[in-house]
C-alpha cells in the first residue's frame, strides 16, 4: 500500500534506473527526484528536471536521501534544511555545468577556464561547509568566499542578480519592496568598490610551501636560492610618498625562513587605522631588506668575524594591484638591489619612478611572495569577528600619526626617530669611513633604559640599536627609522645618544669610536622634542669610557640651533648629524597654549587668556587631551565649545564623555533657562548669528540636560520630576512659537529656522531616554506642525523642512508603531505637497522608501489593525500622487547624444525606481478592505476613469524592459505579482462601471493592452529558464501568464456587444498571447477567436476582417520565431469543436483550414532554413507565402505614393499567371475567377499605378499585351480604350527627371543587410541631395555623415559605429539609340534618361601634377566612377545594392571634349523647344547663351587654346592629335549653334530685354573672331579642309532642329562657363 512519505522528500541518483517495469521511471546518475509516496521499497515521485513527465516508480537503493523540512500536500514544495547557502551553491552549480558546456562548443577558452576554476573552488569550499569543523568565523568568511564566487560566476554568464542578506538569498516576501530594491540596486554599485578600510593584514607563513591558515592575512616569504648563506632582517611599511605606518621587522634565518616560526605574531602583522584614502593607487608596500653578515658580500669568511647590517635589496608592490588580483595567490616580487649605496636611502623611490639607471635585479632566484586581504571595522569589532587570528597572535604595526577619530581611553606614546644622514671628516685616513650608529635611550639618572629601542613591530624592543653601514661614504644616507615606546613617566630628564664608530674591514674587524651625538626628549617647560628634521652637534670622543657618566655632557650643546650665537667654534664644524623626530601620544604635547590648559587648576588666572588661544589650536591636538579638557570646558561654557565645527568629527569622543564621566546632576535647570532665553530672543534679535551658533549646538545641549536630569534623578530617587516635565514643555512651546514665524526668503528668522531643524531629529533619542515614546511622538509631531506652510520652491526653508523628516523617519522613533501613527500625518502632508508640485523628488523618493520600509503587512512589532490604519492613511495621501510622480518621471523627453541617453536611464532606474518600489510595496500591503475604501473614495465615474486608465499605464510603464536592469529578474517577477494582484482587484469595478450603456472603449482598450504586453513580457516566459530556476519562479508564483490569460477571458465574456470595438484590433495581441507556448494558456485563449468570428458573423455576414486579421499577423509573429506544431494542432481542434453548431460553419471550416494551411506553410518553411534544405521544398512550401509578401510590399509602396514600385512589384504576381481558364480559389482580396480574369484585373491595374507614376511607356506595353487578347476574343469595346490617353500624356505633359543618389551604409553598427554597403537609390520628386540626406539622417539618428566622396578604409568599416556617404550620381542610360534618334521627341528622351537605368556615375575633379596657377585646364583631370546594379532603377524598390564599381581617369582634353559637347547639346536641346514653342519661357535659353558666349568673350576659349593648341602639347601628345581635331571641330559646331540660337532668340525675345539680345550679339561677334584667330594660330589642318557642314553657315538643323553629335547625353559636373571648374549641385 503506498503511504505518503514523511521525512523521505528529495534524493539524488547514485546509480542508473532504466524504468524497464512497469510505471518505472528512468533515472540518471546526478538526477534529482521528488518523492510524494513509498510502499515495499518503492517510491513515487517526478525528476525535477522534467517535471511535467507523469509520476513514476524508482528503487529506493538507488538514491541517496537528504534532509528536508515538512512541506504542504496539495502543492508540495520541498525545502531542503540544509544552509541556504549549500542549497543555492549546488543548484547554481548544476545551471553552470550546462551553461559550462555550451562555452566549449562556443569556442570561448578563456571564460571557459576561468568558470572551471571557479567551479572547483567552490566545490572544495562546500565541502569544508559540509564537514562542519569550520569556526564560527571562519565558516562565516567561507560563505563569503562562495557567495562572492557564485555572484561573479553570474555576472560572467549574464544569469540573475541575487540579493543577499548574511550570505544568504532573499526571500522577497519576507522583505517589503524597497528593501528589496535598496538591496538590488546597490549590489552593482559594491561590487567593484571596496568599503573604507581600517586594518591591513600582513603575514610571513612558516615556509614558503605553509602558511597560517588565517582567512585574512598578506603572508610574503623571501626565496634566496642564490646560497647567500646569510641571516637576514626585513622590513615592510606603507609608502604613500613618505612613510605611512611603522616598520614590520622579521629576522629570516639563512635558509630565508623565519627564525622562530613558532611565534606567529612575529610572522604576520595587522596595519591599523587606515582610511580608505590611505590606500589609493599611488600607495605601495616597501620591503628593506638587511643581511647581517661580513662588510662585503663576496670576502672570505676568515677575513673578519664581527656581523655588520648591510643593504641587500628592496621591493616594492602596489596595493592596489595587490587587492584587484586573487587574494589566495602569492604574488612574487622581484627583488632589487642598488647600483650605488649612496643611492639606498631613495632606492623605493627610484623603483616606483622606475629610474631604471639607479637600481638593478638582484637576482634571478631571489624573490618576495605577496598576498594581501583587507580587514574592515575597528580592532575590538575584529577581536570578536577573527577570534582565531588573534588568539593564535598576530602583531600590530601602527600609523604613524592617529586615526580620524580617537576614542577616549586610547593610550599612545611612541616615539619615532628616523637617522636621516651625517657628514663626517675622513679623520686622518686615505678612504672615507664606514660609519655605524649605535643608539641608546637613557633616563633621568644617566641608565640605559631596557628593551625601549624598537627597529619595529613584530620583534620585542632591545636595550641599543645598531645601524647599518654604508661603505666608505663619509656622507651616508640612512633613512632609518626606530621606534621609542618610552612611558609617560620616563620622558621627564631622559635623552638619546647617538654613538658614531668607523667598523674596519681588517683582520680585526673593529668598530671605533670617533663622536657621538645626543637630544633631549622633553624640554624645561614640560613641552617634548617638537617633530621635525633636526641637525645634532658631533662631539669628538674616541674612549666608551668617556660617555659612562651621562652628567658629563648633557651640559653641553647638542642641537646647531639651540647654540648660543657667540660660540661660532662650534656652528663652522663640518661634522653634523641629521635626525626626524615624530611624537605620537595622548599624553604629551609640544604646544605650549595646550600646556597651559592642562594645568588650568595651577593657574585659575590664566583661564580667560587659555580660552582665547583655543580657536588657535588644531582640533587634532585638542582631541588627544579631550578627556583633561572637558570638566574645564563645560565648567567655562559649553555652547561656545560645541559651536566650533572643529568637533563635528569627533562626536564619538563627546558621546563617551557626556555617558560615562559628565557628572554635572545640577546643570540640566540652567541648561533649559539658558536654552528658552536664546529661544525666546530670536523673534526680537537683530542679529541671528550667535543664537544660530548656540541652535547647532542643539544636539549636544539636550544630552547634557538628558544626562543631568538622570544623574540627578539617580541621586534623588526621581525628585522635581514635575517641575522638569514642565520645563521642557515651555521649552518646546517657544521653540513651536518661533517655528511658526512666516518671513521673507532672505530673512535671519527663517535662517535660524532651518539650523534649528537641521540638528532636532537628533535629539528624539535623548528626550526617549527620560519621555515616554507617545510623548516623544507628541513633541515632535506639534513642533514638525508649527512649521508654516510655505509653498514656494525657491525657500530654501523647504528643502531643509524635507531633509528634517527624512531623518525623523530614519530615526527610532518611527521604528515604533505606537509614535510612528502619531507622526505619519505630517510626514505625508508634507510628502504629498512636495510631490505634486515635482520637487526634491530625491529626497522624497528617500522618505518615502523609508517610511515603507517600516509600514509592513506582516510587521512582528505591530498589530495588524495599527498597520491597516497607517496604509490607508499612506493610500489616501500619496497613490494618486505617487502614479503620477512616476508618470511624470518616465514621460521626461530624452537628452539628445548617446552618453545623455544612458544618463537618463541611469536616473530612471534609481530616482524612478524608488518611487516603483514605493507603489509596489504599498500596493502589496493593500487588502481587500482598502481596495474597497479606495473605490469608494471616488465621488464621480470620471475620476474613477481617470483613475484606472492612470494605474494601466504605470503598469505598462513598470512592465517596460529598461525600467529595472537586465538582471533584475527578481524585481520583475515581485512587479509583476503585484501588478496582477492589483489588476484582479480593479476588474470588478471596471465590470460594474463600465459595461452595457456606460461602456468606455478606452478604459477597457487599456485593459486590455496592458494585459496582453504582461503575458508577453520575457521575464515570464519560463520555458526559456533553466529547470532550477522555473521550478523556484513556479513554486513562488505560480504561472502568472495562465492567471492573467484567464482573466482576459473573464472578462472578455462580460463584454457582450461590445465585442465588436476590438475587432480586428485585438486581433494581432490575443494571438500573439496565444502563440506563447503555454498549453493552458493556449486552451483558454483560442476560444475567443470563435467568438470574434461569431459577432463579425453577426455584423457583416462574413468574416473577412477576422481572416485578413489573422493571416496577416500570423505571418509576421511565427516568421520571428513564434508558434509550434502543437500550437497548429491546438488551434485548428479547439475551433472546429467550436464551430461545430454554428451555422456558418462551412465558411468557418474554410477560414480555419485557410489558417491553419499557412501555419503550416510557414513552419515547414521555418524549419527548411534552419536545416538548410534543397530549394525545391522551399519553393513547393512558400509560393503562397511569397505572394502574401509581394501583396504586402505592394501595399507599402502605395501608401508611401511610390506608383512606379508599386507597378514593379504586382507585375511579380502576374507574371506567375498564364492567359488561361484554370479556376482559381478565393485568395486574400481577389474573389473566386479564372486565371485570365484574375491576370486581366492585374494588368488593369498595373497600368493605372504606371499611369500615376508617370511611367506611361512601361504601361503602353502592358496595354499592347491586353489588345492582342482582346483581339483574339474579338472584344473590341475594350480595344478601343486602350493606349491613346497614355500617348497623349506623353507627349502633352511635364515629366521631373529624378536625381539619383548612391549611399554608403559603412560600419558595424549597421544591419548586416546593410552593412559595409553601397546603394542607389532613386530620390522623390523635387528631392534635392541635402533634403535626401537629411532624410537618411533621420532615419539613421546616430550615424555620421562622411564629408568627402573618397572610398573609406578599414578603420571605418570595422568601427563601432555608423557612417552614412551620400552623393548624387549620374544615369547612364541604356537605350543611348533612341537619345541619338534625329525627330524623337524630348518628352520622348527625357523618359529614356532616367529609366531602365542599371549603371551610373560620379565625376569627381582633381589635378595631377603641378598646377599651373594661370591656366587649370593644363592639368584638371576627372576620376570617374561608374557603379553598376543588382537591378535596374526603377523596380520593386526605390532603391538597390551596387554590384560592381570601375574606376577610370580622363584626361584633360577628353574632359575638354566632353564639355564643350554637352553644352552644344544643352544649348540644341533649348533651340529645338524654343522652336517648337514648347518652352513658355525664354529664359532659359537667354542664361544658356549669356553663360556661353559671356565664357568665350572673357578667355574660356582662349584657355583651351594655351592648353592644347599649343606646339609644346602637340609634340608631346602625338596620339591625341585626332582628339585636338575633335576639339576644334565642336569649338566650330559650337559657334555655330550660337549664331543660329541668336536669330531664334531674336525672333521671340520680348521688348524688355532687347538691350540684353544686343549686348549679346555684341559679344558674339567679338568671340566668333576670336575664335578664328585662335584655331588659325595653330598647326592643325586649315579650317577650308573642315567637314562641310562644319563650314557651313548658318548651321542647317534637320526638322528644324540642331542635330546632336554627342556621344553621351549625360550632363557633366565640369563646365566651361567662366573657364573655372563649377561644382556639381549636393
Amino acid at each position: 500500500m503506498w503511504i505518503p512519505t514523511e521525512h523521505e522528500k528529495y534524493g539524488v541518483v547514485l546509480a542508473s534506473f532504466r524504468g524497464t517495469v512497469q510505471h518505472g521511471l528512468p533515472l540518471e546518475i546526478g538526477d534529482t527526484v521528488q518523492l510524494l509516496e513509498k510502499c515495499e521499497g518503492w517510491y513515487r515521485g517526478f525528476v525535477h528536471k522534467n517535471p511535467n513527465a507523469k509520476v513514476g516508480e524508482t528503487l529506493f537503493n538507488v538514491m541517496s536521501l537528504s534532509p528536508l523540512s515538512p512541506t504542504h500536500r496539495q502543492f508540495e514544495t520541498v525545502i531542503p534544511t540544509e544552509d541556504s547557502v549549500i542549497t543555492e551553491m549546488t543548484s547554481t552549480l548544476r545551471d553552470w555545468g550546462a551553461m559550462w558546456k555550451r562555452l566549449y562548443v562556443k569556442n570561448d577558452g578563456d571564460l571557459f577556464h576561468r568558470l572551471w576554476h571557479v567551479m572547483n573552488e567552490i566545490l572544495d569550499l562546500r565541502r569544508q561547509v559540509l564537514v562542519g569543523h569550520l569556526t564560527n568565523d571562519r565558516m562565516k568568511d567561507v560563505k563569503q568566499h562562495i557567495t562572492a564566487r557564485l555572484d561573479w560566476g553570474n555576472e560572467q554568464l549574464s544569469l540573475d542578480l541575487v540579493p543577499r542578506r548574511e550570505f544568504s538569498m532573499v526571500d522577497p516576501d519576507e522583505i517589503s519592496v524597497t528593501e528589496l530594491f535598496k538591496l538590488v540596486s546597490s549590489i552593482p554599485k559594491t561590487r567593484n568598490n571596496c568599503l573604507n578600510t581600517v586594518l591591513l593584514l600582513l603575514c610571513i607563513p612558516h615556509s614558503l610551501s605553509s602558511s597560517i591558515h588565517c582567512p585574512l592575512y598578506l603572508s610574503l616569504a623571501l626565496a634566496t636560492y642564490s646560497n647567500l648563506g646569510e641571516e637576514l632582517e626585513v622590513f615592510f611599511h606603507i609608502y604613500d610618498g613618505r612613510e605611512n605606518s611603522e616598520r614590520f621587522f622579521v629576522r629570516l634565518n639563512k635558509n630565508g625562513v623565519p627564525k622562530s616560526p613558532e611565534k606567529t605574531e612575529r610572522q604576520c602583522t595587522l596595519f591599523v587605522d587606515l582610511g580608505s584614502s590611505d590606500l589609493r593607487k599611488d600607495v605601495y608596500i616597501v620591503v628593506h631588506i638587511m643581511r647581517i653578515g661580513r662588510m662585503g658580500a663576496g670576502e672570505k669568511k676568515n677575513l673578519c668575524s664581527i656581523q655588520y647590517r648591510r643593504p641587500f635589496g628592496c621591493a616594492v608592490v602596489s596595493i592596489a594591484d595587490l587587492l584587484t588580483a586573487d587574494s589566495k595567490d602569492d604574488h612574487l616580487l622581484k627583488v632589487y638591489a642598488c647600483t650605488t649605496e649612496s643611492e639606498w636611502y631613495q632606492i623605493h623611490e627610484n623603483i616606483i619612478r622606475k629610474v631604471n639607471s639607479r637600481y638593478n635585479l638582484s637576482g634571478s632566484n631571489t624573490g618576495l611572495a605577496v598576498s594581501l586581504q583587507l580587514l574592515h571595522g575597528d580592532i575590538e569589532q575584529l577581536r570578536r569577528e577573527y577570534m582565531v587570528l588573534f588568539t593564535r597572535g598576530v602583531s600590530i604595526t601602527k600609523k604613524l600619526g592617529f586615526s580620524d577619530i580617537i576614542m577616549p581611553g586610547e593610550m599612545r606614546n611612541d616615539l619615532y626617530m628616523t637617522l636621516e644622514k651625517g657628514e663626517f671628516e675622513k679623520g686622518g685616513k686615505s678612504v672615507a669611513r664606514n660609519v655605524e650608529i649605535t643608539v641608546y635611550v637613557l633616563d633621568i639618572e644617566g641608565q640605559v633604559m631596557k628593551s625601549y629601542v624598537a627597529a619595529g613591530s613584530g620583534e620585542p624592543g632591545g636595550d641599543v640599536y645598531h645601524s647599518f653601514v654604508l661603505y666608505h661614504n663619509n656622507s651616508p644616507r640612512w633613512a632609518e627609522q626606530i621606534k621609542l615606546p618610552i612611558p609617560v613617566d620616563m620622558f621627564r630628564g631622559s635623552h638619546v645618544r647617538f654613538e658614531f664608530r668607523h667598523c674596519s674591514t681588517k683582520d680585526k674587524g673593529e668598530k671605533k669610536l670617533f663622536g657621538y651625538s645626543f637630544v633631549h626628549l622633553m624640554q624645561e617647560d614640560g613641552r617634548t622634542l617638537p617633530d621635525g628634521t633636526h641637525e645634532l652637534i658631533i662631539h669628538k670622543c674616541e674612549e666608551n669610557a668617556n660617555l659612562q657618566d651621562s652628567s658629563c655632557y648633557l651640559k653641553l650643546p647638542f642641537s646647531k640651533a639651540n647654540l648660543p650665537g657667540n660660540n661660532q667654534a662650534v656652528k663652522g664644524t663640518k661634522e653634523c648629524f641629521w635626525i626626524t623626530s615624530f611624537l605620537c601620544s595622548t599624553k604629551l604635547t609640544q604646544n605650549g597654549d595646550m600646556l597651559d590648559l592642562l594645568k588650568w587648576r595651577a593657574h585659575p588666572e590664566r583661564i580667560n587668556d587659555s580660552l582665547l588661544k583655543l580657536k588657535e589650536i588644531d582640533g587634532s591636538e585638542i582631541v588627544k587631551h579631550v578627556t583633561e579638557l572637558f570638566p574645564f570646558l563645560f565648567q567655562v561654557h559649553i555652547i561656545n565649545l560645541l559651536q566650533d565645527s572643529k568637533f563635528h568629527h569627533f562626536k564619538p569622543v563627546m558621546d563617551t564623555y557626556i555617558e560615562s564621566h559628565f557628572a554635572g546632576a545640577l546643570s540640566y535647570r540652567d541648561l533649559i533657562k539658558v536654552l528658552k532665553w536664546y529661544v525666546d530672543r530670536i523673534i526680537d534679535a537683530e542679529h541671528q548669528d550667535h543664537i544660530q551658533q548656540v541652535l547647532n549646538a542643539t544636539e549636544y545641549i539636550f544630552k547634557y540636560i538628558i544626562q543631568s536630569r538622570r544623574l540627578f534623578a539617580l541621586a534623588t530617587g526621581g525628585q522635581s520630576e514635575e517641575e522638569f516635565r514642565c520645563c521642557v514643555h515651555e521649552l518646546f512651546m517657544s521653540i513651536r512659537f518661533f517655528l511658526s514665524q512666516e518671513n521673507k526668503i532672505t530673512s535671519p528668522i527663517t535662517q535660524t529656522q532651518a539650523v534649528f531643524l537641521r540638528t532636532f531629529p537628533a535629539v528624539y533619542g535623548e528626550l526617549l531616554k527620560i519621555f515616554t515614546v507617545r510623548e516623544v511622538a507628541g513633541f515632535v509631531r506639534e513642533t514638525l506642525g508649527s512649521l508654516p506652510a510655505t509653498a514656494r520652491a525657491e525657500c530654501p526653508l523647504e528643502a531643509v523642512k524635507l531633509h528634517c523628516i527624512a531623518k525623523t523617519v530614519e530615526s527610532q522613533l518611527v521604528c515604533i508603531p505606537e509614535s510612528r501613527c502619531i507622526l505619519l500625518p505630517v510626514v505625508l502632508r508634507l510628502l504629498q505637497a512636495h510631490m505634486q508640485e515635482q520637487r526634491d523628488l530625491v529626497m522624497c523618493a528617500r522618505i518615502l522608501t523609508s517610511m515603507l520600509s517600516l509600514v509592513r503587512k506582516y510587521d512582528s512589532t505591530a498589530t495588524e489593525p495599527v498597520v491597516s490604519e497607517e496604509v490607508d492613511l499612506i493610500v489616501d495621501s500619496l497613490l494618486v500622487v505617487l502614479m503620477r510622480t512616476i508618470l511624470e518621471i518616465t514621460n521626461r523627453p530624452q537628452a539628445a547624444g548617446t552618453n545623455m541617453r544612458l544618463q537618463f536611464q541611469d536616473i530612471t532606474v534609481c530616482v524612478c525606481g524608488e518611487f516603483v518600489a514605493c507603489l509596489l510595496a504599498l500596493l502589496r500591503q493593500m487588502s481587500d478592505k482598502h481596495y474597497q475604501q479606495l473605490l469608494q473614495a471616488f465621488t464621480s465615474k470620471d475620476d474613477l476613469r481617470d483613475f484606472l486608465l492612470q494605474i494601466f499605464t504605470v503598469f505598462r510603464i513598470l512592465i517596460r524592459p529598461e525600467m529595472f536592469l537586465k538582471d533584475w529578474t527578481v524585481m520583475r517577477l515581485v512587479t509583476n505579482n503585484v501588478i496582477i494582484t492589483t489588476v484582479l482587484y480593479l476588474s470588478d469595478p471596471l465590470r460594474k462601471n463600465f459595461l452595457n450603456d456606460k461602456f468606455d472603449y478606452k478604459v477597457w482598450d487599456s485593459y486590455f493592452y496592458l494585459s496582453v504586453i504582461f503575458i508577453n513580457q520575457p521575464c515570464l516566459q519560463l520555458e526559456s529558464f533553466s529547470p532550477s530556476k522555473k521550478k523556484r519562479v513556479l513554486e513562488k508564483y505560480g504561472d502568472m501568464r495562465v492567471m492573467m490569460g484567464c482573466e482576459i477571458f473573464s472578462m472578455w465574456q462580460n463584454l457582450g456587444e461590445h465585442k465588436l470595438n476590438f475587432i480586428p484590433a485585438m486581433i494581432g495581441p490575443f494571438l500573439e498571447v496565444t502563440l506563447v507556448p503555454q498549453p493552458d494558456l493556449r486552451n483558454v485563449m483560442i476560444p475567443i477567436f470563435h467568438d470574434m468570428m461569431d459577432w463579425e458573423q453577426r455584423r457583416s455576414g462574413n468574416f473577412k476582417q477576422v481572416e485578413a486579421k489573422l493571416i496577416d499577423k500570423l505571418d509576421g509573429l511565427m516568421s520571428e520565431g513564434k508558434g509550434d506544431e502543437t500550437y497548429r494542432e491546438l488551434f485548428n481542434s479547439i475551433l472546429l469543436k467550436k464551430i461545430e453548431r454554428e451555422t456558418w460553419r462551412e465558411s468557418g471550416v474554410s477560414l480555419i483550414a485557410t489558417v491553419t494551411r499557412l501555419m503550416e506553410r510557414l513552419l515547414d518553411y521555418r524549419d527548411c532554413v534552419k536545416l538548410g534544405e534543397v530549394d525545391g521544398k522551399k519553393i513547393g512550401c512558400t509560393e503562397e507565402m511569397y505572394i502574401r509578401y509581394i501583396h504586402k510590399l505592394y501595399e507599402l509602396h502605395l501608401k508611401a505614393q511610390n506608383y512606379t514600385e508599386a507597378s514593379y512589384t504586382l507585375l511579380l504576381y502576374d507574371e506567375l499567371l498564364e492567359w488561361s481558364e484554370r479556376p482559381l480559389r478565393e485568395f486574400l482580396n481577389y474573389p473566386m475567377q479564372s486565371e485570365w480574369q484574375r491576370k486581366e484585373y492585374l494588368h488593369l491595374t498595373i497600368v493605372q499605378n504606371f499611369d500615376r507614376g508617370k511611367c506611361w511607356e512601361n504601361g503602353i506595353i502592358l496595354c499592347r499585351e491586353l489588345a492582342d487578347q482582346y483581339e483574339s476574343y474579338y472584344d473590341y469595346r475594350n480595344l478601343s480604350k486602350m493606349r491613346a490617353s497614355l500617348y497623349e500624356k506623353i507627349m502633352d505633359q511635364q515629366r521631373l527627371e529624378p536625381e539619383f543618389f548612391r549611399v554608403g551604409f559603412y560600419g558595424k553598427k549597421f544591419p548586416f543587410f546593410l552593412r559595409n554597403k553601397e546603394f542607389v537609390c532613386r530620390g522623390h520628386d523635387y528631392e534635392r541631395l541635402e533634403a535626401f540626406q537629411q532624410r537618411m539622417l533621420n532615419e539613421f539618428p546616430h550615424a555620421i555623415a562622411m564629408q568627402h566622396v573618397n572610398q573609406p578604409d578599414q578603420t571605418i568599416y570595422q568601427a563601432e559605429a555608423q557612417y552614412l556617404q551620400i552623393y548624387a550620381v549620374s544615369p547612364i542610360p541604356e537605350s543611348q539609340d533612341v537619345l541619338q534618334r534625329d525627330g524623337v521627341a524630348d518628352n520622348i528622351k527625357s523618359f529614356y534618361k532616367v529609366n531602365h537605368i542599371w549603371r551610373f556615375r560620379y565625376d569627381r575633379p582633381f589635378h595631377k601634377g603641378t598646377k599651373d596657377k594661370e591656366n587649370e585646364f593644363k592639368s584638371l583631370w576627372v576620376e570617374r566612377t561608374s557603379l553598376t546594379l543588382v537591378q535596374s532603377l526603377p523596380g520593386i524598390s526605390r532603391w538597390f545594392e551596387v554590384e560592381k564599381r570601375e574606376l577610370v581617369e580622363v584626361s584633360p582634353l577628353e574632359n575638354a571634349i566632353e564639355v564643350i559637347e554637352n553644352k552644344n547639346l544643352q544649348l540644341r536641346m533649348l533651340i529645338a523647344q524654343c522652336q517648337s514653342r514648347q518652352m513658355q519661357n525664354i529664359n532659359p535659353l537667354t542664361m544658356c547663351l549669356n553663360g556661353v558666349i559671356d565664357a568665350a568673350v572673357n578667355g574660356g576659349l582662349a584657355r583651351y587654346q594655351e592648353a592644347f593648341f599649343v606646339k609644346d602639347y602637340i609634340v608631346n601628345h602625338p596620339e591625341d592629335g585626332e582628339k585636338i581635331g575633335r576639339l576644334r571641330e565642336l569649338m566650330f559646331e559650337q559657334a555655330h549653334i550660337l549664331e543660329y540660337g541668336l536669330a531664334i532668340h531674336e525672333k521671340f525675345v520680348p521688348q524688355d530685354m532687347r538691350p540684353l539680345h544686343k549686348k549679346l550679339v555684341d559679344q558674339f561677334h567679338v568671340m566668333k573672331s576670336t575664335t578664328c584667330q585662335i584655331l588659325k594660330l595653330t598647326f592643325i589642318k586649315p579650317a577650308s579642309e573642315f567637314p562641310a557642314y562644319v563650314r557651313a553657315s548658318p548651321v542647317h538643323f534637320t526638322n528644324g532642329s540642331p542635330r546632336s553629335s554627342c556621344r553621351n547625353s549625360v550632363p557633366n559636373i565640369i563646365s566651361p562657363d567662366g573657364a573655372r571648374v563649377v561644382a556639381r549641385r549636393r
